[in-house]
């Protein structure tokens, strides 16, 4: 993929189906129940059509595609976890022993596993080139290099390879959608990738990157305070980068987006960005998963704002930085359980909720199937009344 391809992606998501969410407007109204009773079901049911162009949904095919890779800047101790971690939790998503594995298990789910970037070599018996035998527990080699840079001295990545990362998210997308996957979520897998999250998400907003920064799998204070130190450092880089590429004669969101993950890092995260991308692309309605996935979700978003339409959000990480991204998406968690696994685990529990919101949708009378007279609640209807 090259940027021109990329900006293809991107100009080829459109606005939900008008049409199809104001039918699904007027149904929810026609429901036999008190006007929004059912809150978030209903508006998520509606969006659902907007994304499908169908009133009525059913995803019997959900999958979680989890992007693997490690991150340089574990070098500088601001982690509790070795980063051999990131290659045997790997190896475990294709035996289901993870989180993620045991929520999949639990409710049929496929998990669709890329390297794209992993400090270490996948056993050949579980490694593929081929997207098809992801669902078969083999994992996808897209592995762009062995980790990236330490982004603590210097660049993480070059632009060039962001751009290759954000390339395998799309494919896998791709070809996920042509396998008839009809619901996805996006987790991840790699150490110190909270940092690079942090780092990421200080430059695009301004926020104090202290506020943005928590203690991931857990670190003391000392820890803690570098980790701070150095995603001060790289978000002040990343500001200083997007500033100048924004003047810049010809620029576009695309350059500006590739120099900040070239500077700040993360091959899982420009991968996932390219996977929320390809997603509203192709009509595909896509969960955010916690911290990592939620600020790979406003990259997106940065990149085509069209994008946060076909993004559902599962849970409220207990990372300190996810208010502030999934507020600026302007999207509301339909759970909080104190959660902060990653991995893709709170996409799994959001599918049932999606797939519940379709229940409704489908299955529910109307007043007039009902046989119901609905007069009463004309008034209601006018709102102001809840």
């Amino acid at each position: 993929m090259n940027k021109e391809q990329l900006q293809t992606v991107i100009d080829s998501i459109r606005p939900l189906d008008k049409q199809a969410y104001t039918r699904a407007e007027e149904r929810q109204a026609a429901l036999v129940k008190p006007p929004g009773s059912l809150g978030q079901l209903e508006a998520m049911s509606i969006r659902l059509a907007g994304i499908t162009g169908k009133v009525k949904n059913e995803f019997s095919k959900p999958a979680v595609l989890i992007m693997a890779a490690d991150n340089g800047v574990v070098a500088q101790g601001i982690s509790s976890a070795p980063q051999s971690v990131t290659i045997s939790q790997t190896i475990n998503f294709t035996r289901r022993l993870t989180g993620v594995g045991a929520l999949a298990r639990t409710f049929d789910v496929d998990l669709l596993v890329t390297d794209v970037g992993i400090n270490a070599a996948v056993p050949a018996a579980l490694r593929t080139d081929d997207t098809r035998e992801q669902h078969r527990g083999r994992i996808l080699d897209r592995k762009v290099a062995m980790g990236t840079k330490d982004l603590s001295l210097g660049s993480a990545m070059t632009e060039e390879e962001a751009l290759q990362a954000m390339a395998a998210g799309c494919e896998v997308v791709q070809d996920a959608a042509m396998a008839g996957y009809d619901l996805i979520g996006l987790g991840e897998m790699g150490i110190g990738n909270t940092t690079t999250s942090a780092a990421i998400l200080a430059a695009l907003t301004d926020v104090d990157p202290a506020a943005v920064t928590g203690r991931g799998g857990g670190l003391t204070d000392a820890c803690l305070a570098r980790k701070i130190d150095i995603i001060k450092e790289a978000a002040s880089d990343g500001r200083r980068i997007l500033a100048k590429v924004a003047t810049a004669a010809a620029s576009d969101p695309a350059d500006a987006m590739l120099s900040l993950f070239a500077r700040c890092g993360g091959f899982d995260i420009c991968a996932m960005t390219g996977a929320y991308l390809q997603a509203a692309a192709l009509h595909l309605p896509v969960v955010i998963d916690g911290y990592i996935s939620v600020v790979s979700a406003l990259c997106a978003a940065t990149l085509a704002p069209r994008a946060a339409e076909y993004m559902f959000a599962s849970h409220v990480s207990e990372e300190p930085g996810y208010l502030a991204a999934i507020r600026r998406l302007g999207l509301h968690p339909v759970l909080d359980m104190d959660m902060r696994l990653g991995e893709g685990s709170g996409c799994i529990l959001a599918f049932q909720l999606l797939r519940a919101a379709c229940g409704v949708m489908n299955h529910m009378a109307t007043f007039a199937e009902a046989d119901i007279n609905d007069d009463y609640l004309a008034e209601i209807r006018k709102g102001g009344c809840f």
